[in-house]
């Protein structure tokens, strides 16, 4: 998002935030292990270019995050600090996202998980619910990273989680509850801080537990995760699809997923080599929820992240699976098909996924909301995974992790204390290639699809190896 002059000064942009940071340079010691598991980075791929990992993380002294050797981190916000009017950072800091500002400063939009009480709430002139100590924030960040400006954006809401960016600028809070009338997601201008706009329910969007949400900038059609149990995956279709300021408050059409074949909607059905076809029910945003259940909707354990990339829209369940370790899911709007593109069979490969991002060089990043100790956990296109970071605030979750608009700084918070931290060091480029490759590779193996004979016959004939003639079954050609 590109920021004018303007709209700088009008918003006060430039005021300091005076909070402290903390830079640390990693050493060089080897590996370690935790709870009897060694961490390394996937045996595949250069461990230098992020096509796999980076190597071995190294303990960090401070105690608070073990990363790769060369990488880097600072805190650039802590709740109880000051932000720049003087108001404490709020607490339970969650889901974000980065846009671009003017001079390469980014602006991170950040929620707060904050419920109805909270020893750091979000103190906002003009909250929706005065019961309420959630919102959001928002900072502007230097391409030094240190904290220009840090200002509230939205108050009144309860346990704002995930969440998602809108591609015009704008943040989409998704309040995880149902409590107190809470239960909405609110849309919030980081450039116009505490209007009317974030304060006012997009009702169409539904009255349900939200988590997550993302948009496929093709068609402006929003996807959005519950996070329940059960969950439902729902899609909402706005009348007006201009992507533009104001137009999701003109409402829209909001439906529930359900399989087209599978006789059971239990999504636990997935078995390896299986992908469905997908029907949308509409559902009454007012009793989203129960209108999915009476529908026979697909039933999920708990869905969390989100992130649309590349015509894909990916989405996790956190405790799915034989071994409840969690599930990696993907679907296509282009032929509404849902596959299983990975069930981790052992903790340590991946333990209860939340939060989502694809990197800049397109692997997926899962942010661990295990109960502890909880990872960042990478995923390749060929299904390998590998760690790169380790939460040593034991029991404290990751969340919100997002990479700055050129690439080059990962921004992530720890929910309790209360930190935001800046990551660099050397990033792989910047790869549209490789994130093409993500979102149409196929599903690791044991979770590929079936090679019927259909399929091998069309490969054949056109020349092609049967995992292209497969990518090119999953996005529409007939075969």
């Amino acid at each position: 998002m590109n920021v004018g002059n303007d709209g700088l000064n009008r918003r006060d942009f430039l005021k300091m935030g005076g909070i402290g940071t903390l830079a640390l340079t990693l050493g060089t010691t080897g590996l370690f292990s935790f709870n009897g598991l060694t961490k390394t980075a996937a045996a595949a791929g250069n461990p230098t270019s992020g096509f796999g990992g980076y190597g071995p993380l190294v303990e960090d002294p401070n105690g608070i995050v073990d990363l790769p050797r060369g990488f880097q981190y600072k805190i650039i916000s802590r709740t109880g600090d000051p932000m720049s009017n003087g108001d404490s950072i709020p607490g339970l800091m969650d889901g974000m996202a980065a846009f671009k500002g003017e001079k390469n400063t980014t602006i991170l939009v950040r929620n707060h998980e904050c419920g109805t009480n909270h020893q750091y709430p979000v103190n906002g002139k003009n909250p929706w619910s005065k019961g309420a100590a959630g919102g959001t924030t928002a900072l502007v960040v230097s391409p030094n990273r240190e904290v220009i400006s840090e200002y509230v954006s939205n108050s009144g809401n309860i346990r704002n989680c995930a969440g998602g960016p809108s591609t015009w600028g704008t943040w989409l809070t998704c309040e995880e509850t149902r409590n107190m009338g809470h239960g909405f997601v609110f849309e919030v201008d980081p450039l116009d801080p505490e209007n009317e706009m974030s304060r006012t329910p997009i009702r169409d969007m539904g009255y349900f537990s939200h988590e997550a949400c993302a948009v496929d900038p093709m068609t402006g059609v929003w996807y959005l995760t519950e996070d329940n149990s059960p969950s439902f995956f729902y899609r909402f279709t706005p009348y007006d699809r201009s992507q533009k300021l104001g137009s999701l408050q003109k409402g829209g059409k909001l439906e529930a997923a359900a399989f087209d074949e599978l006789p059971s909607n239990q999504a636990s059905q997935f078995a390896s080599g299986q992908k469905f076809g997908v029907v949308w029910k509409e559902v009454n945003p007012e009793r989203a929820k129960e209108d999915a259940t009476a529908l026979g909707c697909i039933r999920f354990s708990r869905l969390e992240g989100a992130w649309f990339s590349e015509g894909a829209f990916w989405f996790d369940d956190t405790n799915a699976g034989s071994g409840r370790h969690g599930r990696v899911y993907r679907y296509f709007p282009s032929t509404n098909t849902l596959e299983l593109f990975y069930e981790s069979s052992d903790s340590n490969d991946l333990r209860a996924p939340d939060n989502i991002t694809i990197t800049p060089w397109g692997d997926l990043w899962i942010a661990e909301d295990g109960s502890g100790p909880d990872r960042i956990i990478g995923l390749t296109p060929e299904g390998n995974v590998y760690p790169f970071a380790y939460n040593r605030l034991n029991g404290e979750e990751f969340a919100g992790p997002v990479f700055s608009p050129d690439g080059k700084t990962l921004f992530v918070n720890i929910q309790t204390p209360g930190l935001t931290l800046a990551i660099w060091g050397p990033f792989a480029r910047r790869n549209a290639a490789r994130a093409r490759t993500m979102n149409h590779a196929a599903p690791p193996a044991g979770f590929a699809p079936k090679v019927t004979d259909k399929l091998t016959a069309f490969a054949e004939e056109q020349g092609i190896s049967i995992l292209e003639a497969a990518a090119l079954e999953r996005h529409g050609v007939t075969i």
